[in-house]
C-alpha cells in the first residue's frame, strides 16, 4: 500500500476494546458460555485453566480467612467483581468484600465493596503483576495480595495512585494483617501452606 506521498504505508493492527455493557451483552447472549474469560482493561483475556496445587490453595486459605473475618466480611472464590472505571470485570481467586448478601443477586462488588483481593499466581504471575495489578490500584482496589506458588512468598500491594500501587512487600513467614481488619492477624504459613 503506498500513501499518497508515495512511500510504503505500515499497516498497525489494535485490539478491539471491549465495554463492560458489550461483554455483559455477549454473556446474556450465551457468546462466552464455555469459554474461561475475563475482561481486563477493555480486552477479553483467557484465563489459566486451574491445576491442583492452585485450587488447594484458593480452598484452604478461603476456609481459612472465612474462620478469621466470620460476621464481618465476605469471602468469594472466583466470582466476578466489576471495575467500571477500567473496563474490567476479572475473577480474582479470592475477593474479601462487604457482606452484602442480596445486594450481590443485582450487581457484581464495585470497587467500594472490596476490602482487598489475592490472586494464586502459579503460570500467571506476569499477568497477576503487571495488567490486573494496574486494573486494580486504577480502580482503587486498597491492597491486592499475590501467592507465588512457585516461590511459595506473599506478595503485599497497597497504596493505589495514579493507578499503581506505592507499595509493595514480600513476606515468607510471619503475620500479617489487612488494612480492613487491622485487629485480624494473618498467619502467613497459611497463605502459603
Amino acid at each position: 500500500m503506498t500513501s499518497r506521498h508515495g512511500g510504503s504505508q505500515s499497516q498497525f493492527l489494535t485490539a478491539a476494546k471491549w465495554t463492560l455493557e458489550q461483554y455483559h451483552q455477549m454473556i446474556a447472549a450465551g457468546i462466552l458460555d464455555g469459554c474461561p474469560v475475563e475482561l481486563l482493561n477493555g480486552e477479553i483475556i483467557e484465563m489459566s485453566p486451574e491445576g491442583e496445587p492452585h485450587a488447594y490453595s484458593v480452598s484452604t486459605v478461603s476456609d481459612y480467612l472465612k474462620t478469621l473475618l466470620v460476621n464481618r466480611a465476605q469471602v468469594r472464590e472466583g466470582h466476578p467483581i466489576t471495575l467500571p472505571t477500567t473496563q474490567s470485570e476479572p475473577e480474582p481467586d479470592i475477593a474479601v468484600v462487604q457482606p452484602l448478601k442480596q445486594a450481590y443477586r443485582n450487581h457484581h462488588p464495585y470497587p467500594e465493596n472490596i476490602f482487598w483481593l489475592i490472586e494464586f499466581a502459579n503460570t500467571s504471575l506476569k499477568k497477576d503483576l503487571d495488567p490486573k495489578a494496574n486494573a486494580y490500584a486504577a480502580a482503587g482496589i486498597p491492597e491486592y495480595w499475590i501467592v507465588n506458588l512457585q516461590s511459595m512468598e506473599l506478595i503485599v500491594l497497597r497504596y493505589p495512585s495514579q493507578g499503581a500501587y506505592q507499595s509493595q512487600a514480600t513476606l515468607t513467614s510471619g503475620t500479617i494483617t489487612s488494612l480492613a481488619f487491622p485487629d485480624v492477624a494473618i498467619a502467613v504459613s497459611q497463605l502459603l501452606n
